[in-house]
């Protein structure tokens, strides 16, 4: 495989629209948060809130609390007095992870910020836990403060465990109790701020996708592909490359990323776009690309995914359900024979277990891959092994990168579609070995209506000549 040139590929590159970087969510917005929190505290009578987003692997958080309550993209515990006439304090940097956004900062309200620091023999030469330094600071700071025998609200995630363990055992008098179900609330329904960030988002994905398929052509590689995308989209303020699946193959089938595939005539190329964050928020798209001559069963996946796409869109707008949302997406599906009903529950999907729950064996069998093969690998099961959709849903919930999505758009959601609600609808298919689409968009349910944030690049498949 020859890399000469491939840096020229952008060349000559311009997206069919001028990204403009929206305003910074304003720090009375996170103010207001943080009262919410403090109200809800009030009313359950605790009397300090206390919430913990850990560090995780490259550089990562195990989620966005901090970062929606005081714009903080760092690892750390935050102790919010319910008195608001008592400041927050925050404890912080105790991974390795150095780096610090110059334009984050600041944490947006907080009163004493405290660096714990990375500590380990390896590391720094001093024979100490930063997690036990960390709880001796906030057991210490909770203590000072009054909070030693008080109500405490809990809100953190799995992670957070070991963490909330210790503090019961440091402070037997106090008592705990968990509040994270309020912060998940509070996201249900985006701003108007917020969604200017998903916006922005989704935008960076419609440019990287567009720098793609100029860069596409046969001969090019999926590793080139993704590297276009991944250009266009970081060059405008993009806060990393993680594109979920970007997949190409002669089946379609989508779920994958790139390992330096040569495309050629035949192939179906997938983006599949999710965690392109823009100040912690990412919105979510999948478009499809087709080279040269696909088959007539490959065209038949791709327009049905489209046609299910664009039912669903014409119900989009205040008061409708979730459910008949989703009933409308399947309809397409339903006539064509790919399934019978849309019920969730018993539908097939990719990644299905057996019908009675217990671990599915994936087929054995040797799939010809020369470009894969090359490098000393085989690939020697059938992926994905169940004939249907990624997943047994028509979409689900987008708003902070790395936060679990509160929703799914299935059949048995009836929630009604409020303004600020905000979400992904893709259909999917994929015949394992014989074809595969996933089609998306991200929208916002208006006053009004909706708004489609992935506008600038259209559901319809992208042809490349062979």
């Amino acid at each position: 495989m020859s890399f000469k040139n491939c840096e020229k590929l952008l060349e000559g590159f311009e997206p069919n629209f001028e990204f403009v970087p929206p305003m910074a969510i304003p720090e009375e917005e996170f103010q207001a948060r943080v009262e919410h929190i403090r109200r809800e505290a009030n009313v359950a009578e605790r009397d300090v809130v206390i919430v913990n987003a850990n560090g995780a692997n490259n550089f990562h958080v195990t989620n966005k609390y901090l970062r929606y309550l005081c714009d903080w993209p760092r690892e750390g515990i935050l102790i919010i007095p319910t008195d608001n006439s008592r400041g927050m304090r925050l404890f912080s940097f105790y991974t390795q992870a150095v780096i610090l956004p110059p334009s984050w900062g600041e944490a947006v309200g907080v009163e004493k910020l405290y660096q714990v620091g990375a500590l380990g023999r390896e590391y720094s030469g001093r024979p100490a836990s930063s997690e036990a330094k960390l709880r001796e600071g906030v057991v210490k700071a909770l203590t000072d403060m009054g909070f030693a025998n008080a109500n405490i609200g809990l809100i953190g995630d799995e992670k957070s465990a070991g963490h909330w363990t210790a503090l019961k055992e440091a402070m037997p008098k106090a008592q705990f109790a968990d509040m994270t179900h309020v912060i998940l609330a509070m996201q249900r329904l985006r701003t108007k701020n917020e969604i200017d960030q998903i916006r922005a988002s989704a935008q960076l994905m419609d440019i990287g996708f567009q720098a793609a398929c100029h860069a596409c052509r046969p001969g090019v590689t999926d590793n080139e592909l993704y590297a276009a995308f991944s250009f266009a989209q970081l060059a405008r303020g993009g806060e990393n490359a993680d594109g979920y699946q970007i997949g190409v193959n002669r089946w379609g089938t989508h779920c994958g990323k790139a390992y330096g595939h040569t495309i050629a005539s035949g192939d179906l190329i997938n983006f599949y776009l999710s965690g392109i964050s823009y100040r912690g928020y990412t919105a979510q798209s999948a478009r499809m690309i087709a080279v040269g001559e696909i088959t007539p069963k490959q065209e038949e996946v791709l327009e049905v995914c489209t046609e299910s796409l664009r039912r669903a869109e014409k119900l989009l707008k205040p008061g409708v359900r979730l459910c008949d949302i989703h009933k409308a997406g399947f309809e397409p599906f339903i006539e064509r024979g790919f399934v019978k009903d849309d019920v969730t529950a018993t539908m097939p999907y990719n990644w299905a277990p057996n019908d009675d729950l217990s671990a599915m064996e994936i087929p054995i069998q040797h799939v010809p891959e020369p470009d894969l093969e090359r490098y000393g690998r085989k690939l020697m099961h059938v992926y994905p092994p169940v004939i249907g959709p990624h997943n047994p849903n028509l979409g689900h919930g987008v708003g902070m990168h790395g936060n679990p999505d509160k929703f799914n758009v299935t059949s048995h959601n009836t929630e009604i579609c409020r303004p600020g609600l905000t979400f992904v609808l893709h259909p999917q298919w994929v015949i394992p070995n014989e074809a595969g689409a996933n089609i998306g968009n991200c929208y916002v349910i208006t006053e009004d209506g909706y708004e489609n944030l992935t506008c600038h690049t259209p559901i319809e498949t992208v042809r490349i000549k062979a």
